[in-house]
């Protein structure tokens, strides 16, 4: 089998590049050194570019004015977000775009895909669930009144909640045990929906999401099977491109660090030490990757496996987490004081990557649902 990538997947990749080649990660002020939110919104000249650049259409068909491309491109383009920490909802609009295409009736896409590929209309997911460890979709309860859906709960950290136009939420049908999840689209200005500020170890700005009888019409409610399993595949596996672009960001900033640093008349990169614990983090980036590209190639495919979807993508995210944590270790490590300095970027990157290998749930619940999964697929 051929796994490299297409000349469309890497020309995604390549405009990402162009978009993303001015972007300082040290834009807005240091987390550090700031008392709540780093900035009130995401860097919208930014969006802009990425919009002319048809990078938030990527995954639309041509009908939606989209390239019709796939998550593994998705992921290329996110791999380059992720390595200028790049203060955009990227992967939650592109996500839930994507499965409003997919999942969605056609007049819900009909409504919002071509304003959502041009950035016009900006979307996000509710996906973190209450503690970040238990299902999302349990979080919330969704109710059918009469022709609408009445909607109850709480969820926590949602990205880019002040600055979307709608957030989709699951939820759970009442009475079914937590099976049966809906994805619910919710206008940010919705009666009844409440937004309490909390702020990332990144120093960005999400919100506690209140939902006290909101009431969503049918049209605005996703009720196909597999929708919100499919959803959240993608949102892990988006968070697992991100934390491997940041890694391989950091470690080159490690490498040029140490190729510079002298001790004894030496640079610190020619002592074994310091090469051996280099070389275990390359071996985490190049397991990251691996781990990453089978998940994203599973979505993008549908192609069976040993095990459902879900595996991979547990796989990748537990890497993603573990890996990006121990490379952002070392790195500061490496860097000795100078790694902690204000001034220098490597502080801003170890809070971002605190924020991804928590992001969607730790490591822990994602070995959890593995042996779940293994545990009802047993392997051989």
């Amino acid at each position: 089998m051929d796994f490299t990538f297409s000349e469309e997947q890497q020309a995604a990749a390549e405009a990402a590049r162009g978009v993303f080649a001015g972007v300082a990660p040290d834009a807005v002020p240091s987390p550090a050194l700031t008392i709540g939110a780093v900035a009130e919104g995401f860097d919208r000249a930014l969006w802009s570019r990425l919009a002319d650049a048809d990078l938030l259409s990527l995954l639309l068909a041509e009908a939606h004015g989209g390239a019709g491309l796939d998550a593994i491109a998705l992921c290329l383009v996110l791999r380059e977000a992720g390595r200028v920490l790049a203060r955009v909802p990227l992967l939650e609009h592109c996500a839930a775009a994507a499965a409003v295409q997919t999942y969605g009736s056609p007049e819900l896409a009909d409504r919002l895909l071509v304003r959502a590929g041009r950035g016009e209309l900006v979307l996000t997911v509710a996906a973190q669930g209450r503690t970040g460890h238990d299902p999302a979709e349990l979080a919330v309860t969704a109710r059918r009144e009469g022709r609408t859906w009445l909607l109850e709960g709480v969820q926590t950290a949602v990205p880019w909640a002040f600055d979307a136009d709608l957030v989709v939420v699951p939820a759970h049908v009442e009475g079914t045990a937590g099976e049966g999840a809906v994805l619910a689209l919710v206008p940010r200005e919705a009666d009844g929906l409440v937004l309490a500020e909390q702020v990332s170890t990144s120093g960005e700005r999400l919100a506690e999401l209140r939902l006290r009888s909101v009431r969503v019409g049918p049209g605005e409610v996703i009720e196909a099977d597999g929708a919100w399993e499919w959803l959240r595949g993608l949102l892990v596996t988006g968070t697992c491109a991100l934390a491997l672009g940041l890694g391989e960001r950091v470690l080159r900033m490690t490498g040029e660090y140490t190729g510079k640093r002298e001790q004894f008349g030496y640079p610190i990169a020619t002592f074994q030490a310091v090469a051996v614990q280099a070389a275990d983090r390359y071996i985490d980036l190049r397991a990251m990757e691996a781990t990453l590209w089978q998940a994203a190639w599973r979505i993008a495919s549908g192609a069976p496996g040993a095990l459902p979807v879900a595996g991979d993508v547990a796989v990748a995210k537990i890497w993603a987490a573990e890996g990006v944590r121990r490379v952002v270790q070392t790195a500061q490590h490496l860097h000795g004081g100078f790694g902690a300095d204000t001034d220098y970027p490597l502080h801003r990157y170890h809070a971002w990557a605190k924020h991804l290998e928590l992001s969607l749930g730790p490591a822990a619940a994602y070995e959890e649902g593995l042996g779940d999964l293994l545990a009802t697929h047993p392997l051989g």
